[in-house]
């Protein structure tokens, strides 16, 4: 585990805040809370402080005018920029944050664009959009459990990506995908032949000599998956032929390359549709 996160209880019974540190990413600083009667001095972060509403709604000064983010919205906070937080609603709300530095944020400018861009900005600090806020609750989550490396590191440079291309100040387009066959075969090739392995979305930039960006497009676009989904399937595949061997689900997944077996049974469900016990036993 990169992380250890620790949980607070308020004297409001309904508060609690749990906050961590994700070490494979850099120590992105993360935090999941709901909160009542709690109320934010003024303050500011070095970083950005993105995140998304999930019940009642967020008030809070910034930038001198008082906004309202609702259950749904997606919050957006520059560095350095003071603000406050409190309930909008008297049942509180409940929302998740992560916490990424700057130079996080123009790597993701820059792997979009294709050159070098500067630290974006957002104008709106309340924005709704709602494929974007799905996408962050499943990348908070994700990194929340234990995920693979490459499936983390996907997940947070393609959200911060889209978060760039749709919501940042100027306008920041991807550039074109040219198609290079070559480099999804030799992705292909990297992940099937070190599927076992912890594999990391700067292995992949190092394998093509692309950015991690660049590698997810790429691949996605010729293999209709990203890489990080394409390795789970491989790995699910050789769970299979092992389980029909009736090798047991715990070594099977320590052979494989998952976590543990409740990593196993978790993908595999999802997409065999049964536990692998099952399927053993069938």
């Amino acid at each position: 585990m990169n992380w250890q996160p620790e949980t607070q209880e308020t004297h409001e019974s309904k508060e609690q805040a749990v906050f961590w540190r994700d070490g494979a990413l850099g120590g992105l600083e993360l935090l999941r809370a709901s909160y009542v009667t709690h109320s934010f001095a003024p303050h500011a972060h070095e970083g950005f402080a993105i995140g998304v509403v999930e019940t009642g709604a967020d008030r809070f000064l910034y930038r001198h005018g008082v906004h309202v983010a609702p259950a749904g919205a997606v919050v957006l906070i520059n560095p350095a920029e003071p603000h406050t937080g409190a309930s909008a609603l008297p049942g509180g709300w409940r929302y998740r944050m992560l916490y990424p530095e700057a130079e996080l944020l123009q790597r993701a400018a820059s792997e979009l664009a294709g050159r070098t861009r500067a630290i974006p900005f957002f104008r709106h600090p309340v924005v709704e959009d709602v494929p974007l806020a799905g996408a962050l609750l499943a990348l908070h989550t994700t990194l929340e459990a234990q995920a693979e490396p490459l499936e983390r590191e996907s997940r947070l440079l393609r959200v911060l990506a889209a978060l760039v291309e749709r919501h940042a100040d100027a306008l920041h387009l991807p550039a074109p995908i040219a198609d290079q066959p070559g480099m999804a075969r030799l992705v292909r090739d990297y992940l099937q032949a070190h599927a076992h392995e912890r594999v990391a979305l700067d292995d992949l930039a190092r394998l093509t000599g692309a950015s991690g960006y660049q590698v997810m497009r790429q691949f996605q676009k010729a293999m209709g998956l990203p890489p990080h989904a394409y390795l789970t399937q491989i790995r699910v595949e050789r769970a299979k032929r092992l389980l029909a061997q009736r090798v047991p689900p715990a070594q099977v997944a320590a052979q494989v390359g998952f976590y543990d077996q409740s990593h196993l049974t978790r993908h595999f469900k999802r997409i065999v549709g049964i536990p692998p016990a099952q399927y053993m036993r069938g």
